[in-house]
C-alpha cells in the first residue's frame, strides 16, 4: 500500500472526468453531500474532540474561589508564584485535622480558626482574662493580587482549604500578640 500523493488528488476544476466515477459512500443519505461538507464535518468533529481533552483531568487542578467579604482564594497551591520550589505542607498544631495528612504551610494550623463556612473567622472570643481577636487576612504570594486561601489536595484525595488569617491575643495585662495562623477545613 503507497501513501497518497497531494499529486494523486484531482482537482476540483479538471474539466477531463473520464474515467472518474462519482463515490457512493454516502449514497445512503437523502441529500449529496459535497466534498467541502465533508472535510467541513471533519474538521468540526476532530476540534470538538480536541477541545474536550483539554477538560479531562481539569478536576485535579487547584482553582479561585470567593468566600465571605469578597476574599478570593489562590489559583494554584503551592505557592510557587513567590518561591520557585514551592513548599511542603505541614500538620496541624490542633483541632479537627491535627491527625490528618499535612495540607496547609505557614502560622498555625488549626480548624479552630473556622468559621461555620470553612473560612478564617472573623470575631472575638474569651476565654478568662484571655482575648482572642480573629481577623482574616489576604497576601500577595508573589502576585499582584491578594488572595486569603487556596485548596490542598492531600494523598489520601481529599481536599482542604487553608485560609489565612491574624489572632491577636490580648493577655490580662493588656498586651496584645498577633500570631499569623491558618483555618483548614475539610472541602471534599
Amino acid at each position: 500500500m503507497t501513501a497518497l500523493q497531494l499529486a494523486d488528488i484531482p482537482l476540483a476544476a479538471r474539466s477531463d472526468t473520464s474515467g472518474l466515477e462519482p463515490t457512493s459512500a454516502l449514497s445512503a443519505l437523502r441529500t449529496s453531500a459535497s466534498r467541502r461538507s465533508v472535510l467541513r464535518g471533519m474538521a468540526f468533529s476532530a476540534m470538538t474532540v480536541g477541545l474536550l481533552s483539554l477538560t479531562w483531568g481539569a478536576g485535579q487542578r487547584a482553582f479561585a474561589e470567593e468566600g465571605p467579604g469578597g476574599l478570593t482564594g489562590w489559583d494554584r497551591n503551592d505557592c510557587k508564584d513567590a518561591y520557585p520550589n514551592g513548599y511542603s505542607e505541614e500538620r496541624d498544631d490542633s483541632g479537627q485535622f491535627k491527625n490528618a495528612p499535612a495540607a496547609c504551610f505557614g502560622g498555625l494550623i488549626s480548624s479552630e480558626y473556622c468559621d461555620a463556612k470553612g473560612w478564617y473567622r472573623a470575631d472575638t472570643s474569651r476565654t478568662g482574662t484571655t482575648v482572642r481577636h480573629y481577623t482574616p487576612v489576604s497576601t500577595l504570594c508573589g502576585s499582584s493580587d491578594t488572595k486569603n486561601a487556596w485548596k490542598w489536595r492531600t494523598p489520601d484525595g481529599k481536599v482542604y482549604r487553608c485560609s489565612d488569617g491574624s489572632m491577636a491575643v490580648t493577655a490580662a495585662n493588656g498586651e496584645q500578640r498577633p500570631v499569623f495562623s491558618i483555618c483548614r477545613s475539610l472541602v471534599s
